[in-house]
C-alpha cells in the first residue's frame, strides 16, 4: 500500500510518540518511516553500552561539525541514532524535562499554549515513573522512568561534597525548586534501555492500520498546489512514491529535518538556488537557530574501589556481564553521570544555566570518536553549559540527500558562555577539595592543576570540551521572520506539513533533550487529530 492518512518521517523520541498516538483511532492509517534499521541489539539493550555505539554506523549517522573556528577550528563528532527509536536508542538515557522557565520564555516568544502549565501534563502523560504519579510525575505513561538500581560510594560522597559547598540536595531535578543536586532518574526498565520505539510502538505493532518500516530513506516531501501530498523515498534501491491524505509530519531530528524541508524546496531561496534546488516557499530561517549544549570535561586519580574502572576491564568484564546477564544489575545497567547539581553562574540569573555531573568511571575519548574505558582508576565528569547564547547553522553541502550537511554549531562564540564555563570549573575544583570526597582524589587529571589561569582554562574548554549531544532549533517554532513552524507546528505556508522533535525548540531547554522532544510528540499528537483536515482524494 502507497496512500496512508498520516505519514510520519523518523522513529525517533518523537516519531514513535505521534505515530503512537495517532493510530489508536482504528479508522486513521498510520505510516512511520526509519531510515535505519531495527534496534534489537546488546549493546544498545544494555545501558553501559553506550561507549560501543559512538562509532557503530549501523545505529549512528557519525556526523561531523565543518571546522569551528570559534574552537581554534577543531570539527567535532555528532553521534546521532540511526534506528528504530533515533538517538533515544543511543543515548545516555538522562531522562530531565529542563527548567519551566524554558517553556515560558517559548510561550513569551509568541508560541501559545507551550508555557511550563501548558506542557506539565504531556510529560506526565508519557511517564511511568517509578516513584510513582503526583502533581510533577506521571505513573501510568508507557515511559519507564527510575532510579540507578546501585549507588556508588564515590557518587554519594559528591553529592555530599556539593552540599558542603553550599548547593542545596533536591528529591528530584524534575520538581521544585529545580535548583540543587540530586541523583537523575533514566529511561531504563527492568535493566535494559527504554527507547521511544520499545515504550511506544513494540507494544502496538499488532495494529492493523500501524505500518512500521525500516531502511527507508526519505529523500523529500512531495508538496504540490502549497500541501503537501507524500513523500518519495527510497527503498533498498528503488525510488518510490508514498501519499498522504492527510498530513506529513516530519521528525527526523535537529539535524535531518531542515536537511528533508533544504531537500523538497523549502529554505533560503539563495541557498536552494545554489544547488538547482526549485524554490517551494522562501523560509530563511531554515537550518538558522542551532544549538547545543558544550560540556567541559573533568577527570580524577582515585583509589581503586573509588572507581569501577577496574570492574570493565580484563577478566572482571566477564563477571560484571554475567552478572548483568543474570540479574540485570551491575554497572551495565546504569545510565550515565548517576549525579548531577544544576546551579546559577549569579544571582541574576532567573533559572539554573550550569550542570555538575560525575560517573564513578573515566575514559578516554579518542579523536576518531571512539571512547575506551582509562586503564587506571579514575571518576569522570562534566561542567555542561546548559544556558548557552552561542547560536550556529546547518546548510547544505550537496542536493544529494544520502550526503551529510554541514554544521556551523559556532560554540563558545558568545563571550558569555566561555565566562560561565570558567566559573563551573572553578566551582567542580572546590566541589573537589570538598570532604568528604577530596579524601577520594589522588589527583587531578584534567584540566589539570597546573591549567589555572582563565586563558589556560579556556584553551582547555576549547581543546578537550566536547557536544553534550542535544542538537536543537534548526526548524524553530514561532511567528518572526525566521520561524520555521507556528505554534501548532504547522510549517509556514505549507499545508498539511508539520515538523516535530527537537529542531522546533525556539530557544534550547536547560538540560538533556529526550524528555522535551518526546513532550513534543505528545503535544504535536493531540493537536494534530485536534485540527484533523479533511482527507484529500488519493489515487494510487
Amino acid at each position: 500500500m502507497n496512500a496512508f492518512d498520516y505519514i510520519i518521517v523518523g522513529a525517533g523520541s518523537a516519531g514513535c510518540v505521534i505515530a503512537a498516538r495517532l493510530s489508536e483511532d482504528p479508522t486513521q492509517q498510520v505510516l512511520l518511516l526509519e531510515a535505519g534499521p531495527p534496534a534489537d541489539n546488546f549493546w544498545i539493550n544494555t545501558p553501559g553500552g553506550v561507549a560501543k555505539l559512538f562509532e557503530d554506523k549501523r545505529f549512528n549517522w557519525g556526523f561531523k561539525t565543518e571546522s569551528v573556528e570559534s574552537l581554534g577550528g577543531r570539527t567535532v563528532n555528532w553521534p546521532r541514532g540511526k534506528a528504530l527509536g533515533g538517538s533515544s536508542a543511543i543515548n545516555g538515557m538522562v531522562y530531565m524535562r529542563g527548567h519551566p522557565a524554558d517553556f515560558d520564555h517559548w510561550t513569551n516568544l509568541g508560541n501559545e499554549g507551550w508555557g511550563w502549565s501548558d506542557v506539565l501534563p504531556y510529560f506526565k502523560k508519557s511517564e511511568r515513573n517509578v516513584r510513582g504519579g503526583d502533581d510533577y510525575f506521571g505513573g501510568d505513561g508507557e515511559l519507564s522512568v527510575t532510579d540507578p538500581v546501585q549507588r556508588h560510594p564515590t557518587t554519594d560522597d559528591f553529592l555530599q561534597s556539593v552540599k558542603a559547598v553550599g548547593i542545596p540536595e533536591i528529591r528530584s531535578l524534575n520538581a521544585p525548586p529545580f535548583e540543587g543536586v540530586s541523583y537523575q532518574q533514566f529511561t531504563i526498565r527492568g535493566g535494559r534501555r527504554e527507547t521511544s520505539y520499545t515504550a511506544f510502538i513494540k507494544p502496538i505493532l499488532g495494529r492493523k492500520n500501524l505500518t512500521v518500516r525500516t531502511g527507508v530513506h526519505v529523500l523529500r516531501v512531495i508538496v504540490e498546489g502549497g500541501e503537501a501530498t507524500g513523500v518519495e523515498i527510497l527503498d533498498r534501491g528503488e525510488t518510490q512514491i508514498v501519499k498522504a491524505a492527510r498530513e506529513v509530519v516530519v521528525s527526523a531530528g535537529a539535524l535531518s529535518s531542515p536537511q528533508i524541508l533544504m531537500l523538497s524546496g523549502i529554505g533560503a531561496r539563495d541557498h536552494l538556488q545554489g544547488f538547482d534546488i526549485p524554490v517551494i516557499v522562501d523560509l530563511p530561517g531554515v537550518g538558522e537557530n542551532l544549538q547545543d549544549h558544550w560540556a567541559a570535561p573533568f577527570v580524577a586519580r582515585v583509589g581503586a574501589r573509588d572507581s569501577y574502572n577496574s570492574n570493565l576491564q580484563g577478566l572482571r568484564k566477564y563477571v560484571e556481564g554475567a552478572r548483568y546477564l543474570f540479574n540485570r544489575r551491575g554497572f551495565l545497567a546504569l545510565g550515565s553521570s548517576a549525579v548531577s547539581a544544576y546551579v546559577k553562574t549569579s544571582p541574576d540569573q532567573l533559572q539554573p544555566d550550569l550542570q555538575l555531573a560525575i560517573r564513578p568511571v573515566s575514559a578516554v575519548f579518542r579523536p576518531d570518536g571512539s571512547v575506551v574505558i582509562d586503564p587506571k582508576p579514575g571518576i569522570g565528569g562534566a561542567v555542561v553549559l546548559v544556558g548557552p547564547k552561542s547560536t550556529g547553522r546547518m546548510e547544505l553541502k550537496s542536493p544529494d540527500p544520502l550526503k551529510a550537511p554541514a554544521f556551523h554549531p559556532n560554540y563558545l562564540s558568545d563571550p558569555s558562555d566561555m565566562a560561565r564555563t570558567l566559573y563551573g570549573m572553578r566551582l567542580l575544583r572546590r566541589v573537589l577539595a570538598a570532604e568528604p570526597l577530596a579524601r577520594r582524589i589522588a589527583a587531578e587529571v584534567a584540566p589539570g592543576p597546573a591549567v589555572e589561569s582563565d586563558q589556560d582554562l579556556s584553551n582547555f574548554i576549547r581543546q578537550s570540551g566536547n557536544t553534550a549531544w542535544h542538537q536543537t532549533g534548526t526548524c524553530k517554532m514561532g511567528c518572526d521572520e525566521m520561524a520555521v513552524v507556528d505554534a501548532r507546528l504547522r510549517v509556514h505556508q505549507i499545508k498539511r506539513l508539520r515538523v516535530a522533535d527537537a529542531s522546533i525548540m525556539p530557544r534550547i531547554t536547560s538540560g538533556n533533550t529526550n524528555a522535551p522532544s518526546i513532550m513534543i510528540g505528545e503535544k504535536a499528537a493531540d493537536m494534530i487529530i485536534a485540527d484533523r483536515s479533511p482527507p484529500r482524494v488519493v489515487t494510487t
